[in-house]
């Protein structure tokens, strides 16, 4: 289990715990079970009914999650547009309710009073203090020791001078470098208990308000300037005491914003709103935008409330349901397959959550949630059709309770569904940009199509909208990292792995290439047809590719027993009896599971391994066999392999393309008549023992097979074509 993704751990534990029942067969044998038969029965029974239990908690488990976030509110009955016809009936006010500004009302009533605001600035009087009586003890000290000093009759009137500058205001920097300040012609200043309006032209800074005391002692003192401002050191007595009150200008901008009414005026109960077919104008969709939000967080009695819940319940269990119903039918592997249907259901999950954490935050747009990743990774992982069909259910469940529930889906779809489009490949990190450029594109281009509509106008346009759907495409560039995470998660493949796996300096490949050097040559062409078959007929040509290079891995575990690796004239099979040869032989394909699972090869490569001789036999040695023991009845399933049978396209191509090309080494006269007959006659052994049963090759599949490889091999082994006379 240390080598199983995270998401195995509890499968493997049921499946470990339904082994140990098997193994005790005392409980059973108690309990009158001794028919082993029925024993066989029961533990089926068991099995299955565990499958049960898994989807059905997976199915519970959704719908609680979803509900657990969904917003508690009644919902409005009623879709309206702006631009848009009343499409029901005569609408009557069911109750009194206050018609609500728009958004632009309220922002324009906002900025009007910060306009007119005046911001709080706090006087510091013990600074002002301390410096005016330093000032004037330097002062008096002077002129004791320079009594000629005391001839300049207005050096008495210095420290009022400096009194005044501090009683209006000392910032320490200029005013233009106050944001607070641009626009304003006052200020209040708040000194002790009192807050008084002072003009900012009466304001200094440290800079302003020593080249003004300096500039008035020089006109006062005259000839004795010089000789004063030496000894006086004017900037030791010039600080500010004058500072912005950031606590208090925040509570009271708060203060007064909350005064301002959202409403502008009131609609009485049983009073007309709109008549049926009336156009929806721009007054009539803020009555019913009131109408809406006043209804959606009006609650009623406790049995209304519980109907509410009720509605919601069904309303997601419905959702869900589809979403079970869709893999039932059209992708029952996906279904069956316990991991992959939690992912899907998780993923939708995931996603109702983001955007009703995103509702509840007044600061941002619901837009700003990745909604796109969703379908790109079920894409990435499953396909086109089960990526959209996801990316449908979760929209139309965060729908319920997103703002403007018609133009959150439709962008939803279309973004969601043009990722899909645009990501039809990812091998490159590039197509990932590429894929948030055009959700970005597509975005706006419908959301600006949709406001033509309603607004008719250019200028009215949201555009501050743009900006998250750019955090949006931006966040699906986290697709990357993500894909590394839920494969380690969940065990999943993505084409990008299967590219970095199917890179020849992998260790476990270099080791075939040094080891088995004729098996990786092998394995070369094997992966080239299988790649071009797949992309003719339809399939992962990326998955198939790397299932062909890893397929015989296990021949690097006595390489020299295989031909392809073998030197002219030296056979270790001719000291062997038969049996012993086909053992080694067949050994090859749980030898490479055990390899594979050392270097922790993906579950899917695998199957690739086991998969690749089905239930065959090795034909050369159990013929070899029955020649040498005649008559002697023979137990074919120790000539035979471990199998299963090929279980997808893929599988089922590599089986075929791994027998041709291997045949097409031993022909001794290569022409396009002779690889016609053996692929026609290889393909035919392969349907007659039935290994194809359970892969999905349809008919016209296996003739374009047939022609593609022909193609190839014509190609590969240089041979002319003969025309006919």
């Amino acid at each position: 289990m240390q080598n199983t993704p995270i998401a195995r751990n509890f499968e493997d534990f049921i499946n470990f715990s339904l082994s140990k029942i098997k193994l005790n067969s005392y409980f059973l044998n108690c309990s009158g079970f001794q028919n082993p038969e029925l024993m066989k029965k029961l533990l089926t029974q068991l099995n299955h009914s565990y499958h049960l239990f898994y989807l059905l908690m997976v199915f519970v488990a959704g719908i609680g999650l979803i509900f657990f976030v969904f917003p508690g509110e009644s919902r409005f009955k009623y879709e309206f547009q702006k631009g848009s016809p009343w499409r029901h009936e005569t609408l009557i006010a069911p109750f009194n309710f206050a018609i609500l500004k728009t958004d632009a009302e309220i922002k324009l009533e906002n900025d009007s009073l910060l306009t007119t605001y005046l911001p709080y600035f706090t006087l510091d009087t013990l600074v002002e203090t301390t410096k005016i009586k330093e000032f004037s003890a330097s002062l008096s000290k002077l002129t004791d020791t320079h009594p000629e000093l005391k001839t300049i009759k207005s050096i008495s009137t210095f420290p009022e001078i400096l009194q005044n500058m501090y009683d209006s205001g000392i910032l320490s920097q200029s005013i233009s470098s106050y944001p607070e300040l641009n626009g304003k012609s006052e200020i209040r200043q708040i000194r002790g208990n009192k807050a008084i309006k002072i003009p900012l032209e009466k304001l200094h800074s440290i800079k302003t308000a020593y080249l003004e005391l300096n500039d008035t002692i020089r006109k006062l003192t005259g000839k004795y300037y010089p000789d004063l401002i030496q000894k006086l050191n004017l900037s030791d007595y010039i600080t500010e005491n004058l500072s912005f009150d950031e606590k208090l200008n925040q509570n009271e901008r708060k203060q007064l914003l909350d005064e301002l009414s959202s409403t502008k005026g009131m609609i009485q109960a049983g009073e007309r709103i709109i008549f049926q077919g009336d156009l929806v104008g721009a007054e009539k969709y803020i009555i019913l935008e009131s109408l809406k939000k006043t209804y959606e967080t009006k609650r009623g009695d406790n049995i209304e409330y519980f109907l509410v819940l009720a509605g919601r319940i069904v309303i997601i269990s419905a959702l869900i349901a589809l979403m079970f119903l869709y893999l039932i039918f059209y992708r029952r592997e996906l279904f069956d397959h316990k991991r992959k249907l939690t992912f899907i259901i998780l993923m939708i999950v995931i996603m109702v959550f983001m955007a009703a954490i995103a509702t509840k935050i007044e600061t941002i747009s619901i837009y700003i949630v990745p909604m796109a990743i969703l379908p790109i990774l079920v894409r990435i992982f499953f396909d086109s059709r089960t990526a959209i069909f996801s990316l449908m259910i979760t929209t139309l469940l965060i729908g319920y309770f997103a703002p403007n529930s018609y133009e959150f889906i439709i962008l939803q779809m279309i973004a969601g569904i043009i990722a899909v489009f645009s990501l039809n490949k990812l091998h490159k990190r590039s197509h990932i940009v590429l894929s948030g450029f055009w959700v970005f594109l597509a975005y706006s281009i419908v959301y600006v199509a949709l406001a033509l509509v309603q607004e008719g106008s250019l200028k009215t346009i949201n555009w501050t909208t743009l900006k998250w759907f750019g955090f949006s495409s931006f966040f699906i560039f986290i697709t990357y990292p993500l894909i590394y995470i839920f494969e380690k998660i969940f065990g999943f493949v993505s084409d990008v792995t299967l590219i970095e796996l199917s890179n020849t300096n992998q260790p476990l490949l270099r080791k075939l290439a040094e080891e088995a050097p004729g098996t990786f040559q092998h394995s070369l062409q094997v992966a080239n047809l299988a790649e071009a078959v797949i992309q003719r007929i339809g399939g992962n040509p990326y998955l198939v590719y790397a299932g062909a290079l890893y397929h015989d891995i296990g021949k690097t575990y006595k390489s020299d027993y295989f031909i392809e690796n073998q030197v002219a004239g030296m056979n270790p099979h001719d000291s062997l009896d038969y049996l012993k040869s086909a053992v080694i032989i067949i050994d090859h394909v749980t030898y490479g599971v055990q390899l594979a699972r050392k270097y922790k090869l993906p579950e899917v490569l695998i199957s690739f391994i086991t998969t690749h001789h089905g239930t065959t036999q090795s034909n050369y040695f159990y013929k070899k066999y029955q020649i040498e023991n005649p008559g002697m009845e023979v137990d074919t399933t120790l000539f035979s392999y471990p199998g299963p049978l090929p279980h997808s396209k893929e599988m089922a191509v590599l089986m075929l393309v791994d027998g041709v090309e291997a045949t097409a080494h031993s022909l001794k006269e290569k022409s396009a008549a002779t690889f016609s007959e053996m692929i026609e006659n290889l393909v035919e052994q392969k349907i007659k023992s039935n290994q194809l049963i359970d892969a999905d090759l349809t008919l016209r599949d296996i003739t374009i097979l047939k022609s593609t490889l022909l193609d190839k091999l014509v190609s590969i082994y240089h041979v002319r074509i003969e025309y006919p006379k």
